[in-house]
């Protein structure tokens, strides 16, 4: 079950560049915004309440997070009241235990310090923003963050060969084990999308819980590819309210939770006394 912090109602779902309005005049009208898909693969009822009122607005407390993505490094060694001033969501002592785990990855210079940040990616189908993109020697737009610049090969110490990583940061709180729904829909997105602009195979996306200190991988896997194909198809086919979902633990967390109409019930009610 996700956190309500790790819902992609108003914490995760949008990202700025990722509407279709935004920088590119000239978008195609039928690619859809990935973090559209990520809230629709939460809840298809949320996604449609958010598109008829036009609530894709993330709250300000989401860039503090996702700014702890860029400060691992500085992190590690920070005292327990730097930390306690921060948004992290463990102890400070857990916090650099876990940043010690995240610095044995050989990837993590580049996650600490990638070359490419804010990357507007398009894809045939979806649009929307890489945070990060591991494995590119030179921007992949100029200063607006679009698409545009070649790269610089070798300029990062990688194989040539070797296909970048996009990355997807969460403001949220990860699961036990792999990656909640939403973002592995929404980190499938990302990769299929790099994937497009770069005329290349992208096998996996990668999940950053920054406030946790925690990352997860998301291969590019026929189960995956599946789920966000899913919900690409229950996004273009929406012409009304979506049917009632049946995981009622997600309507707790929910803005639309009194307007929606889903019908929570007591426990009571489950057992039938009521």
């Amino acid at each position: 079950m996700e956190s309500p912090a790790d819902r992609p109602g108003r914490s995760d779902s949008a990202s700025r560049g990722d509407s279709a309005s935004q920088g590119d005049s000239t978008s195609r009208a039928d690619t859809i915004p990935i973090s559209h898909l990520a809230r629709a693969a939460y809840c298809p009822r949320q996604y449609y309440y958010a598109e008829r009122d036009g609530d894709h607005e993330p709250p300000a407390s989401v860039e503090a997070i996702r700014n702890l993505a860029f400060r691992y490094e500085r992190h590690r060694t920070a005292t327990d009241e730097e930390l306690r001033r921060l948004p992290i969501e463990v102890s400070p002592g857990r916090y650099r235990s876990n940043l010690a785990s995240l610095a044995e990855r050989d990837d993590y210079d580049r996650l600490a310090a990638p070359a490419v940040r804010e990357a507007f990616l398009r894809g045939r189908d979806c649009h929307g923003v890489a945070h990060k993109v591991l494995g590119l020697g030179g921007e992949t737009g100029g200063a607006d963050g679009h698409r545009g610049a070649e790269e610089r090969n070798g300029s990062d110490g990688r194989d040539d060969d070797a296909p970048p990583t996009p990355t997807v940061v969460s403001p949220g709180d990860p699961p036990p084990q792999g990656v909640w729904e939403p973002q592995r829909v929404r980190a499938v997105a990302v990769a299929k999308a790099l994937a497009w602009e770069r005329e290349r195979e992208i096998p996996r996306a990668l999940v950053e819980y920054p406030a946790h200190g925690v990352v997860r991988s998301v291969r590019l896997t026929t189960r995956n590819r599946g789920a966000y194909r899913r919900t690409l198809w229950t996004v273009r086919s929406m012409r009304g309210v979506p049917s009632r979902i049946r995981e009622e633990s997600k309507c707790d967390a929910c803005d639309y939770r009194t307007t929606c109409g889903t019908k929570t019930r007591s426990l009571k009610t489950l057992l039938g006394l009521g």
